[in-house]
């Protein structure tokens, strides 16, 4: 009974060992998601938590604009 445990448990650790990816392949480029650096965004308008509307050119400062979305953890 115990020599079949055994060879089992071993059975497992092999199969999960051959199971395992390749992590030379993982490597490859993923694709780009967003904006490059320097490219301009397209032109929105969006409603903020109060209904008020919002632009590219109402936010945008004197060195520019960064735009965060946050996702809080209540969603």
């Amino acid at each position: 009974m115990k020599i079949g445990v055994a060879v089992l448990f071993l059975a497992g650790l092999f199969a999960v060992a051959s199971g395992q990816e390749n992590t030379s392949m993982n490597h490859a480029l993923a694709p780009s998601v967003g904006l490059e650096i320097g490219q301009q965004a397209p032109i929105f308008a969006l409603p903020d938590q109060f209904g008020h509307e919002h632009t590219n050119e109402t936010l945008e400062g004197p060195k520019g604009t960064v735009i965060l979305f946050f996702r809080s953890a209540d969603w």
